[in-house]
């Protein structure tokens, strides 16, 4: 069984073993998983637009990850379910996180989780547009992998600098000042544009 070492403590999501080993995924793994997948990506968009047409999709993809992002953490991680079966399913979504912000091998989303919902957006990019959505789902995967970087560097990395403080300094005040704000991961505008972006230090 794969057996990812912390100095953290874990929080055990599942009793079955089997389960629980999906939960985690080490900085090399996410590596693999994705240098595979966007490469999958970079075949299946190869000649289908011109190159500005490519670029200019790329982009656009890029932009709906960051809304998707935040969309996702604002509205689905931190729904509040009355159901004791409800709270338990966003508990293992991303509570647990919060719980937990330390554990580095859960600062990355597991690939059962990332893979399946990209391969479905991918679906959905190419039924919208045709072969090009592969392009648009390019620039979509690699959005993700800026996003699931960044989010494991705002809580293992120094993240030195003006820009790169920034952001962690960001993500680390919806951990510790307000959990329903600072929800945008790598794109701050989201949370100023709608009101959810947060300054303050201590928690509300």
């Amino acid at each position: 069984m794969m057996n990812y070492r912390s100095d953290v403590p874990r929080i055990r999501l599942f009793k079955n073993d089997f389960l629980e080993r999906f939960t985690v995924i080490s900085p090399a793994a996410f590596a693999v998983t994705w240098t595979i997948f966007l490469g999958v990506a970079v075949y299946a968009s190869w000649g289908v637009a011109s190159v500005g047409v490519s670029l200019a999709l790329v982009a656009a993809g890029v932009l709906i990850w960051t809304l998707f992002e935040y969309v996702m953490h604002r509205f689905i991680f931190h729904l509040k379910f009355k159901s004791e079966w409800g709270q338990k399913l966003i508990f293992i979504a991303h509570g647990n996180h919060h719980s937990m912000p330390g554990d580095p091998y859960r600062n990355i989303m597991p690939p059962l989780v990332s893979v399946v919902i990209s391969c479905a957006v991918w679906l959905l990019f190419v039924e919208l547009i045709g072969k090009p959505g592969s392009v648009l789902f390019l620039g979509f995967g690699i959005g993700y992998v800026v996003y699931d970087v960044t989010h494991y560097a705002c809580h293992q990395l120094p993240m030195r600098g003006k820009i790169l403080g920034a952001l962690r300094k960001h993500h680390i005040r919806h951990h510790h000042a307000k959990e329903e704000g600072n929800f945008a991961i790598t794109a701050i505008v989201w949370d100023r544009m709608f009101g959810t972006y947060i300054q303050k230090k201590t928690r509300a």
